[in-house]
């Protein structure tokens, strides 16, 4: 499901492309049968054009890679995480309006 730009994250490349990160990273993690998932997904990848250089962007999918969800104690998706110097610095829970994830994005980069 990741194209334009955005990275499949798994367990086995999260650690050297989120947490060993030296650019802000967006995750997004979903699963195949979310219908919000599928809502915000679009919106994620046009912002990671958008923010190309200034922005990793990534998805990972919660049903393939469950132990990086209850690392985050992800209890809900869509949620889009903000990682800044391998910390999360902020996160998303459900559906936002896009100048809503751009003001996030803004404050990380």
């Amino acid at each position: 499901m990741a194209g334009n730009g955005v990275l499949e994250l798994t367990s086995g490349n999260f650690e050297q492309e989120v947490d060993n990160s030296t650019t802000p990273v967006l995750v997004d993690l979903w699963a195949a049968w979310c219908g919000p998932c599928r809502l915000i997904g679009p919106m994620v990848e046009e912002l990671a054009g958008t923010y190309k250089g200034k922005l990793k962007v990534g998805k990972l999918n919660v049903d393939d890679h469950p132990e990086v969800a209850g690392r985050f104690r992800i209890m809900n998706i869509p949620t889009l995480l903000f990682f800044k110097d391998g910390r999360e610095v902020d996160r998303i829970v459900g559906g936002v309006p896009k100048e809503e994830l751009t003001r996030r994005i803004d404050t990380i980069v």
